[in-house]
Order: structure tokens, then C-alpha cells, then sequence
């Protein structure tokens, strides 16, 4: 099944480079362009893209308040940021928003198809300097949610060490020794129980609150 993409950019150069390369893709299908983010949050309500790849500067309203719009109406629609700016103050916006992955534009166009496909498997997908900025900033602050983490499971709280770390849910298995639908229903009670949309939050609240430490982030 192709994964359905549409792309919210104002540089026309830039648009036309992303959709000449992933149209070329196997299972990659572009179904819309959008030259800011008001058209983005339209095109996305009548074309119902799987995954919004989304600039952040731009005209009319910002891939900030697009993505925050995008994942109001449609929670479980994926967006991955794809901008110059690494700095904490596009990053943690653009994450609080409900970016699910966060990415430069000097990724390598391979890297790119790469983390796309490995974002709709659910894997965490942020550049490593975006992680850098993010972890000095969430580590900065209080922790918060122990409340919450009180409610995992000896299990659960295992599974959620190993979603920080970057792993996979094959590689959650093997490391834990259970099996990778027993990993998904893990994966899917943490987040419930947090209250967290995805695996990036998810490792964003575990450094925030403890679980994990910056260096053990993969």
C-alpha cells in the first residue's frame, strides 16, 4: 500500500524537488501541494494525505500553527517536519504542536524515503540536532507526570526505556525477550496511560521525567 504524501512548502524550486524524487519511490505516492499552511490544513481535510511533510517558515500561517491545526481535526495523521531551523525555538514548538518527526533539508534524499517509511512504522524520526536542542530544553525544565508514570507496569516501564532509546519494536522484542505483538500492546498501553500521542512523545516525556538520560538516547 503506498504511503500517501503531501507536501506544504512556499519555495517552488523546493517543492518540485521533493515530488520529482519521491514520486520516483516504491510506495510513495504525492497526492497535493501546498505554497503555505492555510493551504496545507485545506488540502489535508479534502485529500486526507497519511503523512504531511511540512516547512515551517512560511506566508499566511506557519508550519507551526498548520501542524497544531492538522492534528486538532485529525489526531492520528503523521506530520514530519522538513525545514532549515534546528534551534529549540522552531523545534519544541513544532513537537508541542504534534510533529511527529523533525528534519532538516540537507537530509540526504535516500535518508529522507528512509525516515519517512521508518515514521509510518511508527519509529521515532527526529533529526539529531533537533534531539540535542529538545533533550537541553526539556531536561531544563521540572520534571512533571510521576503521577502518571506511577501507573505503568514493571513491563510497561521497561518498554518505554527501550521506545527512548530509539529502538524498534522488533528490537524491543528481541532485547525483552517477548514477542513484537506483545511489544505493540505494551507500546500502545504506555501511551494510553501517559496520555501521549505517539513513540515521540513518548521518549520526549521519559527524558523529561527520569526514565532516560540524554545519552541514552539513540
Amino acid at each position: 500500500m503506498s504511503i500517501r504524501i503531501l507536501i506544504a512548502d512556499d519555495h517552488h524550486v523546493v517543492r518540485r524537488g521533493l515530488v520529482f524524487f519521491l514520486k520516483t519511490q516504491e510506495n510513495i505516492e504525492i497526492v497535493g501541494e501546498a505554497k503555505n499552511g492555510e493551504e496545507a490544513v485545506e488540502l489535508v481535510d479534502r485529500l486526507m494525505p497519511d503523512l504531511v511533510l511540512m516547512d515551517l517558515v512560511m506566508p499566511v500561517m506557519d508550519g507551526i500553527e498548520a501542524t497544531h491545526k492538522i492534528k486538532g481535526k485529525h489526531p492520528s495523521m503523521k506530520v514530519m517536519i522538513l525545514t532549515s531551523f534546528s534551534d529549540q525555538n522552531h523545534v519544541i514548538p513544532a513537537i508541542e504542536a504534534g510533529a511527529s518527526g523533525y528534519q532538516l533539508k540537507d537530509i540526504e534524499p535516500d535518508e529522507l524515503v528512509r525516515a519517512i517509511k521508518m515514521l509510518m512504522n511508527g519509529e521515532n524520526q527526529l533529526h539529531p540536532k533537533a534531539t540535542t536542542h529538545l533533550l537541553t530544553h526539556l531536561t531544563s525544565k521540572q520534571n512533571e507526570g510521576r503521577n502518571h508514570l506511577d501507573e505503568l507496569t514493571k513491563r510497561e516501564l521497561e518498554v518505554l526505556k527501550e521506545i527512548a532509546s530509539g529502538k524498534s519494536n522488533k528490537e524491543i522484542a528481541s532485547s525483552l525477550f517477548i514477542t513484537e505483538k506483545t511489544v505493540k500492546t505494551h507500546v500502545s498501553n504506555v501511551l494510553a496511560k501517559l496520555e501521549l500521542a505517539d513513540r515521540t512523545q513518548a521518549a520526549l516525556f521519559a527524558v523529561r521525567n527520569g526514565v532516560i538520560k540524554n545519552d541514552k538516547i539513540g
